[in-house]
């Protein structure tokens, strides 16, 4: 099936006449022929999957897939990429991070340029469907609380056909936001190419862009950034809210979720934190700073990524405030990655129980979202998901630092991969192809590890979950 996605690259090297298509007819070839090769012998089988399968299968959807869709990379003349850097560009396109290592995109095959959008459409759609219908099914850091979001009834030790039924209703969705996302990029301006492209990725939150200025390109084009400002916060509300707003035709329950409005009052507060700052200090005026500030809030808050101006050379803390805000990334069932701001408001409820219980220490103090108690079960979970992954953060920096890189480089390459953020700082600020080879194989796994989770991952790895 993923093979079929190398198709539409096809078309568009035709009708621009690029000369790549050769490159993903070969890309096509091999990925179809594997495929078949590995579904013909076991096509005929009929086995439920269990909970155990879902990590398996969750963990190689994004590893498989991330190889075989390094293929067009690899195989093209241009940008002639390194295997190394094949699967670096073809795993941040899928896990949405929007890490490059590509430069002088502007010169690039219209078919190479698409198919890099495409990736993180379709990574997009494979980070809802797993975070609101599988991730709550397996009990990853606290996603137990979203077996509510999903239509029809969820049984615990079975992965049943009512993901397909989830699937199918949150695609769409996610259709539905894209095409009116590229009817708004279109109708401000750009071209029907970069309109589409450029939907791809903001539904997707992921920050590829087909221009080495990012969305810096259009900066003198207020109304398509505002347009981008819009459809990334949209894409990093929980998707579950916009089927009950499609299903419901109402609005009124977003203001009622807990978590989209933390995530809100958060977003608008850094916004004019940031926004005040820059006029302050004199870097842009007040129009300037309140678009730059307001962009890169939501930009590196949703873990988009895209760029309207160089904003790791800001002055001060202002690159690593942004950092901060990525690492918490938008809500759980959105596109973001991050942490996500369920667990960043459960913590936060849970330093104040503790404060609380200080003051009254027998005081039973109960932990709600949307006025429902949460179990203890559920918040030891999100304090476990921080702890691991605070520590994989600490772990992979030290192990990137190692390689040779600078501290800055590692600190902020790590933390923009495990966050599938994109920019970072140091030598990476523009774009990563500086980093050494091995370091980037580590943040392949950092960008794999944030977007199945954490645990998702590092549970294979355990002797436990092998045994029978």
């Amino acid at each position: 099936m993923f093979s079929l996605t190398l198709l539409p690259p096809i078309g568009v090297s035709l009708w621009y006449d690029d000369h790549t298509h050769t490159s993903f007819v070969i890309a096509f070839a091999i990925t179809l022929v594997t495929g078949l090769f590995m579904w013909l012998p076991v096509h005929d089988l009929k086995q439920e999957l269990r909970t155990r399968d879902g990590f398996v299968v969750t963990s190689l959807f994004w590893l498989v897939l991330g190889s075989f869709g390094a293929l067009p990379f690899i195989v093209s003349p241009q940008p002639a990429l390194s295997i190394t850097d094949s699967i670096f560009e073809s795993v941040s396109g899928l896990t949405t991070t929007g890490a490059t290592t590509i430069t002088g995109l502007d010169t690039l095959p219209p078919a190479i340029l698409y198919y890099r959008q495409q990736l993180q459409w379709f990574g997009g759609i494979g980070v809802i469907v797993i975070a609101l219908a599988i991730l709550p099914m397996l009990g990853i850091g606290g996603m137990q609380l979203y077996k509510a979001e999903i239509p029809g009834p969820v049984k615990d030790t079975k992965l049943t056909p009512r993901i397909a039924e989830t699937a199918r209703a949150l695609m769409v969705i996610y259709i539905i936001l894209t095409i009116l996302c590229a009817l708004g990029y279109w109708w401000a301006g750009m071209t029907i190419f970069d309109a589409v492209g450029h939907s791809f990725s903001t539904v997707a939150n992921g920050g590829f862009s087909t221009h080495d200025a990012s969305m810096g390109f259009f900066a003198n084009n207020h109304a398509i950034m505002l347009v981008c400002i819009f459809f990334m916060l949209a894409a990093g509300i929980n998707f579950g809210l916009h089927f009950f707003a499609f299903h419901n035709r109402s609005l009124r329950h977003y203001w009622r979720d807990s978590e989209f409005r933390f995530y809100i009052i958060l977003t608008v507060s850094a916004a004019l934190l940031i926004s005040s700052y820059l006029w302050l200090r004199g870097v842009f005026g007040p129009e300037g700073s309140f678009l730059h500030g307001v962009f890169q809030v939501v930009s590196i808050g949703t873990t988009a990524g895209f760029g309207s101006e160089s904003f790791y050379a800001w002055p001060a803390f202002l690159p690593y405030v942004l950092l901060i805000l990525g690492f918490m990334g938008a809500c759980a069932g959105s596109t973001s990655g991050g942490i996500k701001m369920i667990r960043i408001m459960l913590i936060v409820k849970s330093g104040l129980r503790e404060m609380d219980r200080l003051v009254h220490a027998n005081a039973v103090v109960p932990i709600k979202v949307n006025r429902k108690l949460v179990p203890e079960r559920v918040t030891d979970a999100v304090w476990g998901f921080f702890a691991v992954y605070v520590l994989s953060f600490f772990v992979l920096t030290m192990v990137v630092m190692a390689t040779g890189e600078s501290f800055e480089t590692s600190f902020s390459t790590v933390g923009s991969c495990l966050g599938n953020i994109g920019p970072a700082l140091g030598e990476a600020a523009a774009h990563y192809g500086d980093v050494n080879g091995v370091a980037k194989w580590f943040l392949i796994l950092a960008m794999l590890m944030g977007r199945l989770e954490i645990f998702t991952l590092l549970v294979l790895f355990t002797p436990a979950f092998w045994r029978h």
